[in-house]
């Protein structure tokens, strides 16, 4: 399946959770799945809570189910436990990072700003939106673009603020990675043992 690209707020009330990265927008006004009958109660299988769970994952960091089975199977090799390693390697991708840093309003917006060749890592550009950024290392925007649209949108959304594992410097547009994500860094409520057991008969 490719990379999502029809509504976002449609989808969000679909799996029932706000996704910050992929839309800035929120489902209070209708926080029902969308639908004649959106608001009937269902009552779902073990297999769609799963298969929902892998969603909110895939549509959030705006991935491919290739892309994400890819980093399962690369989770499952860790040493660390699966679920906890899976966040890690997703938080880390340098799309994310320049969105959790506040450079980008949602992560399409940064993969874009980062396809573009307006983001350096340790000063050199990097174009690789899937880039995994170790710790230690420095994102930052290219001087020349420091007051893109882009970016200063993502400064102006005051919903999120950057994670504990992140050190931003809003006025220079640059971020260094302290130390790594783990499992309490994703932004939105999710059971990563559900993922674990949907790819569990898969892989």
């Amino acid at each position: 399946m490719s990379r999502y690209t029809g509504p976002r707020v449609k989808v969000m009330r679909a799996l029932g959770v706000e996704l910050p990265g992929l839309s800035a927008k929120k489902t209070e006004r209708r926080p029902y799945p969308p639908g004649q009958h959106g608001q009937a109660r269902k009552k779902h299988s073990e297999y769609a809570l799963r298969l929902r769970e892998k969603q909110k994952i895939r549509l959030n960091y705006g991935l491919t189910d290739t892309q994400l089975r890819t980093l399962m199977l690369e989770a499952r090799r860790s040493k660390l436990a699966a679920g906890t390693k899976l966040i890690e390697l997703l938080e880390r991708r340098l799309d994310n990072v320049i969105f959790r840093a506040g450079f980008a309003r949602t992560i399409p917006a940064a993969r874009q700003l980062v396809a573009h060749g307006h983001v350096l890592i340790g000063g050199k550009r990097v174009d690789i939106p899937s880039y995994r950024v170790s710790a230690g290392e420095t994102v930052s925007v290219r001087e020349q673009r420091r007051d893109h649209q882009t970016v200063v949108a993502g400064l102006a959304r005051a919903d999120l603020e950057a994670p504990a594992w992140l050190a931003v410097d809003k006025d220079t547009r640059q971020a260094r990675m302290t130390s790594l994500p783990d499992e309490t860094s994703i932004p939105f409520p999710i059971e990563v043992q559900l993922i674990i057991e949907f790819y569990s008969q898969r892989l």
